[in-house]
């Protein structure tokens, strides 16, 4: 999978230029037992294992508990207060000229949409840097709070993790854990081995990194477009440092470890549902346009020789840690570009609809038969609490903290984490890649997760509770 770096690559459109060798495509029980010849094999372990260390090795900075990775932002944030505002800034002015300047709106009127809506992301966020916002943007829980929680650190951690990206996925280390997860992944999910990577990513560090891989890949043939969209909707979830921030608002710490892992469970028992239904089952199943398809073999014997072989193929190929690095940051800037003013603009729009409409209201009244159904308690609230989810993945929490029925809170914090899709920052950052999963699609699989994380979780709240 070195081709995933190899290629100068954007995240909305390029053309794959290098062929992969006949040979990856062949099972590997049936090739050479020998394994590949490669130069450097240490690369595989050494940059591997500093990729992992980055993105997934929890670790205690200035009394914070997160990975390096979120470390390294906290720690240009707190460097360089005044500055990255600025950065941020010029990433959202950059995303919004180059959305102008390549004529998104030529792949489609949603495309459109999202350039004029990054303009007015970019303006909201200049007036918020001069204090000059006027109404009742500057309020703490709307443009200040998509500022700071959400705008500038994805508008960091992307093209900062997008420098180590090469380092995770690029040396063999996809295709080494592939082999291993593949009896788990494919059966359950229906995505390859590989798409484990993307899960953690995703949980112990960003949904805008795990993201960020799942484009990548599917851009260079190793995923196809539902495989891709399956990721994308059903592993980018919220990382463990949010799932803190919610079970903090709604008094549940004293039980955070169990609260943790039936999340945990759940949001993945709800991902094995989905694939088997429209609208995830209805996506064509192709590699990307122009891409040269490296679909992942299935093993059935030998499986660590065959994991070490297929990260020795994959080293073979693999560029030098220079341009790798080169390579993936520039991507991430790009992408990150794109993120930030639709962060902006999408995202306010719905904290403003929150506010200031019943629509969330309504939409509640869909799942009230579900909360009713299972006897969750006050399952008005908790209906209209589970809606607002649609616009932020914090909403449903703040709308249930005064509560004093724990099996309430409980349910509705799983539900935060386990709906994945909102538009704050999520439904942005699939619109920024070339993930063919729709604006309609995104909602209908948000409406699916949110109904069968209530079915699910509720029985198993009243149990524990």
């Amino acid at each position: 999978m070195g081709k995933y770096l190899a290629q100068s690559q954007e995240p909305v459109m390029t053309t794959p230029e290098s062929v992969v060798n006949s040979s990856k495509n062949s099972p590997p029980e049936n090739r050479d037992d020998a394994l590949p010849n490669v130069k450097g094999k240490w690369r595989l372990v050494v940059y591997s294992a500093i990729g992992a260390f980055v993105f997934f090795f929890p670790m205690t900075y200035q009394g914070k508990n997160s990975i390096p990775l979120d470390h390294m932002v906290t720690f240009l944030r707190d460097t360089f207060p005044s500055i990255v505002p600025w950065l941020v800034l010029a990433l959202a002015a950059f995303g919004t000229y180059r959305g102008i300047a390549t004529k998104s709106w030529q792949r489609g009127w949603v495309h459109g949409v999202f350039a004029v809506l990054n303009f007015v992301g970019l303006i909201v966020s200049f007036l918020h840097i001069i204090g000059r916002l006027p109404w009742v943007l500057g309020d703490e829980d709307l443009v200040p709070f998509l500022w700071d929680s959400i705008a500038i650190p994805v508008g960091l951690i992307v093209p900062i993790g997008g420098a180590f990206l090469g380092l995770l996925i690029g040396y063999g280390l996809l295709e080494f854990v592939g082999v291993f997860m593949q009896p788990i992944m494919r059966p359950l999910f229906k995505t390859p081995g590989r798409s484990a990577i993307d899960a953690v990513a995703s949980f112990v560090g960003s949904y805008s990194l795990g993201i960020l891989i799942t484009d990548r890949v599917y851009q260079q043939g190793g995923y196809t477009g539902r495989e891709a969209a399956i990721v994308a909707t059903g592993f980018s979830t919220v990382s463990a440092a949010f799932m803190v921030i919610v079970a903090k608002s709604l008094d549940l710490m004293h039980m955070w470890t169990t609260f943790f892992f039936i999340t945990l469970v759940v949001t993945f028992a709800v991902t094995a549902i989905t694939v088997l239904i429209p609208p995830l089952r209805t996506i064509p199943d192709e590699y990307f346009e122009g891409s040269t398809p490296s679909p992942e073999v299935e093993v059935k014997s030998n499986r660590l020789k065959a994991a070490v072989r297929e990260g020795l193929t994959t080293l073979a190929e693999a560029p030098s840690l220079a341009t790798s690095i080169w390579i993936n940051l520039r991507d991430g800037l790009r992408l990150a570009g794109a993120i930030v003013p639709s962060i902006m603009s999408v995202g306010l729009i719905g904290l403003l609809l929150q506010r200031f409409t019943p629509i969330f209201e309504w939409i509640g009244y869909l799942f009230y038969p579900f909360a009713w159904l299972v006897r969750l308690p006050d399952p008005q609230l908790a209906s209209e609490a589970a809606a607002l989810g649609i616009a932020e993945m914090f909403l449903p929490a703040t709308a249930v903290a005064g509560s004093d029925d724990m099996v309430l809170k409980f349910v509705i914090g799983v539900v935060s984490v386990s709906a994945i899709i909102f538009f704050s920052a999520l439904v942005p950052c699939i619109m920024a890649t070339r993930i063919p999963v729709s604006i309609p699609h995104m909602v209908l699989i948000w409406f699916e997760r949110v109904v069968l994380t209530i079915v699910i979780a509720t029985p198993i709240a009243h149990l524990i509770l």
